[in-house]
């Protein structure tokens, strides 16, 4: 006996491309523009907005001496790379008040290929919390390179704190509606291509087999 393993959205997209392959040519295309624009609606008015906030921290001389600017941007970019590991999030939970789980499903840390920067962003349902968990892992990534300055010669600075954003970052449903009736509009194409064609074949040999009448003159030759 075998089993469907396939997801339960891919069965359903196909089910949904079969129903639709069966209606007239001429209404796939406007009827999926139509269901994909009310179901991207539909997600962005009830899922739950995204906040982000973005904190920047700069690698510079530990002391005042002289650093070449390229291994004061390789600290850096190391730097970004450690931003969201255990070392680092485990201090950084304290201030957040949150668990590590937390920040590292929702911050993330990214580097300037040509500017010793690290940028810390992170995600949130609430405003005040996605400053808050960016400013902490600013934070505990500064004291971490601190440690290691006495034999990096690098330390990190704070450049710009996280603020509290005040718009989400997350789709808004006219996005969503968008993004719906773009999608939409692919699976009615696709149902054009797999709409099953009525083969011309049957029709023409029913056409070649009816005869052609004939002419009245022929028919009475035929009979003489």
């Amino acid at each position: 006996m075998t089993t469907d393993t396939s997801p339960q959205p891919v069965r359903r997209a196909l089910r949904a491309l079969v129903r639709a392959a069966r209606l007239p040519a001429r209404w796939l295309l406007p009827a999926g523009v139509l269901l994909g624009a009310a179901a991207g609606g539909l997600y962005g008015a009830v899922q739950t907005p995204q906040y982000t906030a973005t904190g920047y921290v700069m690698a510079v001389p530990a002391k005042k001496q002289f650093v070449d600017s390229q291994a004061a941007l390789g600290f850096a970019q190391a730097y970004g790379r450690v931003a969201t590991q255990l070392a680092v999030l485990g201090y950084a939970q304290m201030w957040a008040d949150v668990p590590v789980a937390t920040l590292r499903k929702n911050v993330r840390s990214e580097t300037s290929p040509d500017a010793p920067m690290v940028s810390i962003s992170a995600t949130s349902t609430r405003p005040a919390q996605a400053a808050d968990m960016a400013n902490a892992v600013t934070r505990s990534l500064t004291e971490h390179a601190g440690h290691a300055a006495g034999s990096t010669g690098i330390k990190l600075v704070s450049f710009s704190r996280a603020l509290k954003p005040a718009q989400p970052s997350s789709a808004s449903p006219a996005l969503t509606t968008l993004v719906g009736a773009g999608a939409g509009c692919l699976m009615g194409g696709l149902a054009l291509l797999v709409r099953p064609r009525q083969s011309t074949d049957a029709g023409d040999a029913a056409h070649a087999s009816v005869p052609a009448p004939a002419h009245a003159g022929d028919a009475q030759e035929q009979l003489g």
